[in-house]
């Protein structure tokens, strides 16, 4: 089983930035596809970004794709999420997942998830 273990979440101010990070086990990281989601309390869970193997690839939500970066370094097994400019909206759970596969997209099953990290962004 692959473990996956959210950190970095907090309390921010709107505007401000934030990095959460994702450490996952196993010795075949790199094969792995890497997304993150998120979930408000009250509301549906929602795709954020996704990352291909080799880290080239990215893709993004419509409402975040100006404003979140995500990123991996196969060496520490760790995928990243760089969040900026962040509104109150972002409030939220942040999870991380991870194909076995290498699929990374919106749509894709994804096999393991982490437990999540909090998000809070005050006015």
């Amino acid at each position: 089983q692959v473990q996956l273990v959210e950190s970095g979440g907090g309390l921010v101010q709107s505007g401000g930035s934030l990095r959460l990070s994702c450490a996952a086990s196993g010795r075949t990281f790199s094969s792995y596809g890497m997304a993150w989601f998120r979930q408000a309390p009250g509301k549906a869970r929602e795709f954020v970004a996704g990352i291909s193997r080799s880290g080239i690839s990215p893709v993004y939500a419509n409402s975040m794709k100006d404003r979140f970066t995500i990123s991996r370094d196969n060496a520490k097994n760790t995928v990243y999420l760089q969040m900026n400019s962040l509104k109150l909206e972002d409030t939220a759970v942040y999870y991380c997942a991870a194909d076995t596969s290498g699929n990374y997209g919106s749509f894709t099953h994804y096999d393991y998830w982490g437990q999540g990290t909090q998000v809070t962004v005050s006015s």
